[in-house]
């Protein structure tokens, strides 16, 4: 197991070094390391380790909520106001039903099927987005619109209301019917999920002002409050239940209302926790991919990625009608709201782990997502926002 640990982490940092070198996302030299390193290529990972996999990528997507919730600008997010709040769930539901249309008759696959894999990629990548976002903010680049802030709100919430969905289809898939209580458990289980969070932030802000502690050991006592959560929803049976992830993000969010300093030291502690959960997720979800299967179904699975994303931009721009934006603003929001990688990663590979019939087809359609839309995403990014937004 220590070989297998050590291999994830050199190999994923050399191969991620050489993918920003070449202006890539590191992330797909992660992804590239785990396919390389897995069962079906040269098998070196320890059997123990792909085990606990899943245990392992819900880890860091909890890592990675956390630091959204710590660095989430709710002030901004009223300031944008509308479109900003349209962002969160417009878009990605646009996608979703892109998916449900396009993916039964291009993949033969079910509308409940195809509705799993919708929800697994309808969500936007905070690995690839937000670090973009903080450099335009930091050069002055479309902050008079409030362009950069705009999109970071509206990915912070876009992936929670993904996640959420993702929970819900594959509860009714495993079911076998479609119950409109499970749809109504989608609003109460995110307004639950707040009102948990806020409370267990207020709770966690007031131990740290009575309690001096390092920032190390409050970092231990938010996760453990964080996996107990997760640990929570998992064991309730109710029809009507609470989003664990996010009363995870809200930890954060109520952390900065009432311990604002604290927040911010947590957040750049967080920020080097994710360093090494990233490799871990990226590594392992790649080290689940069946590359024999992706020849099955790679151009059908391509097609179905881009006509997704068309009904995505379509969704962004929806979202931006009667505000005050340029075409080339409207544009590049659209474009830099398609990277796809975090959410992707993290639960790709659930169908497939649950043994459900579609497992195989989920994971390679959200591998080759991710490896479409995370560099182009990216690329797109890096190459027009001085040419379509205006400094400050």
């Amino acid at each position: 197991m220590l070989v297998s640990i050590a291999l994830i982490m050199i190999v994923g940092l050399i191969l991620g070094w050489l993918c920003k070198k070449v202006k890539l996302p590191s992330l797909i030299g992660m992804l590239i390391t785990g396919i390389v390193l897995g069962p079906y290529i040269l098998n070196v990972i320890d059997k123990s380790i792909l085990a606990i996999s899943a245990d392992i990528r819900k880890m860091a997507l909890i890592v990675i909520l956390t630091r959204a919730g710590l660095s989430l600008d709710i002030a901004g997010l009223k300031r944008v106001g509308r479109p900003a709040v349209l962002m969160c769930f417009v878009p990605a539901s646009f996608e979703l039903l892109g998916m449900i249309s396009i993916a039964p008759k291009l993949l033969g696959i079910s509308v409940m099927e195809a509705a799993v894999m919708g929800a697994v990629l309808a969500a936007v990548s905070p690995a690839v987005v937000v670090p973009r976002m903080v450099k335009l903010m930091e050069e002055g680049y479309g902050t008079n619109e409030q362009i950069p802030q705009l999109i970071l709100a509206g990915a912070s919430v876009d992936d929670v209301y993904v996640i959420v969905l993702f929970t819900t289809f594959l509860g009714m898939i495993q079911g076998g019917e479609v119950s409109v209580v499970r749809f109504v458990n989608i609003p109460v289980s995110i307004i639950l999920g707040i009102i948990i969070g806020v409370l267990a932030g207020w709770a966690l802000s007031f131990l740290f002002k009575m309690i001096h502690m390092r920032d190390t050991v409050k970092i231990m006592i938010i996760l453990s409050v964080s996996f107990l959560l997760v640990f929570l929803e998992d064991s309730l049976k109710t029809a009507v239940t609470f989003s664990a992830l996010i009363s995870i993000m809200f930890i954060g969010v109520a952390m900065q209302k009432y311990r604002k300093a604290v927040a911010l030291r947590l957040q750049s502690k967080f920020n080097k926790l994710w360093v090494i959960a990233e490799i871990f997720l990226f590594v392992l979800v790649g080290a689940t991919v069946d590359i024999s299967y992706l020849k099955n179904v790679g151009i059908k699975a391509i097609l179905v990625i881009i006509g997704a994303l068309i009904f995505r931009m379509l969704g962004v721009f929806v979202c931006l009608l009667g505000t005050k934006l340029s075409s080339k603003e409207r544009l590049f929001t659209m474009m830099a709201y398609t990277p796809k990688a975090t959410v992707q990663a993290a639960i790709g590979g659930i169908p497939l782990s649950l043994g459900l019939g579609c497992g195989n087809i989920v994971l390679t359609v959200a591998i080759l997502a991710i490896v479409i839309t995370a560099p182009l995403g990216a690329f797109a990014i890096d190459s027009t926002y001085k040419r379509f937004l205006e400094q400050k």
